[in-house]
């Protein structure tokens, strides 16, 4: 029997694909420790599916590799305006010659993603003055320069993920750690695997569509899971030093109660 409010494998199809459905309308985010996260997996392998685009060979996991943008006055890493709102990333997973260029864009609390895939040669288009309607990539350019935005560094990541189809929708569980940044000022993924952003804190993020799935309110009860809004993006520049964060937004790192994070 599936676990409660989980619908059988069989239901499942391509279209549940998570990496190209992004219609997630929540995601919740817990920073746990090694430890945590090594019994989450057990708890996840017996009730969830492995992410359909993992290799068994794996263990479910993938690496993930994302340049990030912002202003030249890192109005997105401050937060300021409509730059609050959205962030502009390129997505690499593993070492394909495809990459997805997304926007993700959070109003009232919830979570609407937008991607298109282009082969890494297609990436020099971004670097052109005058965005090409034909091409797949025209609305993230064309926002690209309407922001004025320019690449900041490159973090990449290994991930654990877990999905299920439930009657609200699929639902999905990831486990990211060895986070790591680089500052970069290109359009190219870089081979620097960078600052290590964190050694003993795991980020878990759970998605759904709705209200919380069951099976997921039983995973936060058993571990005692408290959300903590991490921000990658904003850990990363933190943590490069290539901008100031205001002292409010500041969290020590490593330290037993608190998360080595900046919050979205």
């Amino acid at each position: 029997m599936p676990p409660v409010g989980v619908l059988p494998a069989k239901i499942m199809s391509p279209s549940t694909d998570m990496r190209e459905n992004r219609e997630f309308a929540s995601e919740i985010k817990f920073l746990v420790t090694p430890a945590i996260a090594a019994q989450i997996r057990d708890w996840a392998h017996g009730r969830l599916s492995p992410d359909p685009n993992a290799s068994e060979k794996s263990g479910g996991r993938y690496q993930i590799t994302s340049l990030y943008f912002d202003t030249e006055q890192f109005d997105v890493f401050h937060r300021k305006g409509s730059f609050g709102r959205s962030k502009y990333r390129i997505r690499r997973y593993g070492k394909s010659e495809v990459v997805f260029l997304e926007r993700k864009l959070k109003t009232g609390g919830l979570l609407a993603k937008r991607r298109s895939i282009i082969t890494l040669e297609e990436l020099e288009q971004l670097d052109g003055d005058e965005p090409e309607r034909s091409w797949p990539g025209f609305w993230f350019h064309r926002r690209f320069l309407a922001r004025s935005l320019r690449p900041v560094c490159q973090i990449s990541y290994e991930r654990t993920a877990r999905v299920a189809m439930t009657r609200y929708g699929p639902i999905r569980l990831t486990l990211d750690e060895n986070l790591r940044a680089v500052p970069t000022g290109g359009l190219d993924f870089g081979k620097d695997e960078g600052t290590l952003l964190s050694e003993d804190r795991i980020i878990l993020e759970l998605k759904f569509r709705y209200e919380m799935p069951v099976l997921f309110k039983y995973l936060a009860e058993e571990f005692a899971l408290n959300p903590q809004p991490v921000s990658k993006y904003r850990l990363a520049v933190a943590a490069l030093g290539l901008a100031a964060a205001p002292i409010a937004n500041q969290v020590a790192p490593n330290h037993q109660n608190t998360s080595p994070c900046l919050i979205s």
